[in-house]
């Protein structure tokens, strides 16, 4: 968990995911989101086990955090295992257990928009709307899909304006943007695949 007091009063944006690996484009929507929505701080939590994936193929916790690290190279960029920390397994949970751990903080839930054409499945996604602000970001081929599904038709009352943006962190729940970014089509699965060629093909 980050060290910072419980009174700070910061506004932090927060990137869940595996980041298995992480990787150039978790970096680019983490620095875009502090400065459009004005965020002193993001937190990427990384996952011990996305309860949605398959535990094939991942690598373990240790090995993602470090290489989180290396990837974020930024001293506003914050990788932590905290869902471990708190014992968590769903997302909702471990908000609300952020939330009482450090309540005077501003937090922003960030997560890009190929998350979002999906977050229906997630447990307990209209509790993680009313637990704090969320901002999604741009993905490859996932803007239309995402804007279109069932979670940004649901949250569509709650949508602000992006002229807004500035002011999201402050904003009572629920509320809900969708943000354009440079489009980065790297992903952590193309990523493990390029890795697990490239050692076939050393083997050979």
């Amino acid at each position: 968990m980050p060290p910072l007091g419980a009174r700070l009063r910061l506004r932090v944006g927060l990137l869940g995911g595996s980041f298995n690996p992480a990787h150039a484009a978790h970096r680019e929507i983490s620095l875009a989101a502090m400065q459009r929505l004005k965020l002193d701080q993001v937190w990427w939590l990384v996952s011990p086990q996305n309860p949605l994936k398959s535990r094939a193929g991942m690598a373990p916790l240790a090995q993602r955090l470090a290489g989180a690290r290396q990837v974020a190279a930024h001293p506003r960029i914050k990788p932590c295992a905290i869902e471990q920390s708190f014992g968590s397994y769903y997302t909702a949970d471990s908000l609300a257990l952020l939330r009482r751990h450090y309540p005077a903080m501003r937090f922003v839930w960030l997560m890009g928009a190929d998350n979002l054409a999906q977050m229906r499945h997630w447990q307990d996604w209209r509790r993680i709307a009313a637990l704090m602000p969320i901002a999604v970001l741009d993905r490859p081929g996932f803007g239309l899909p995402a804007a279109q599904s069932l979670v940004a038709r649901a949250l569509a009352p709650h949508r602000l304006r992006l002229g807004q943006a500035g002011a999201l962190a402050g904003h009572k729940a629920p509320a809900f943007m969708l943000l354009k970014t440079r489009l980065n089509p790297l992903s952590a699965t193309a990523l493990r695949q390029q890795r697990k060629t490239a050692g076939l093909q050393a083997s050979a």
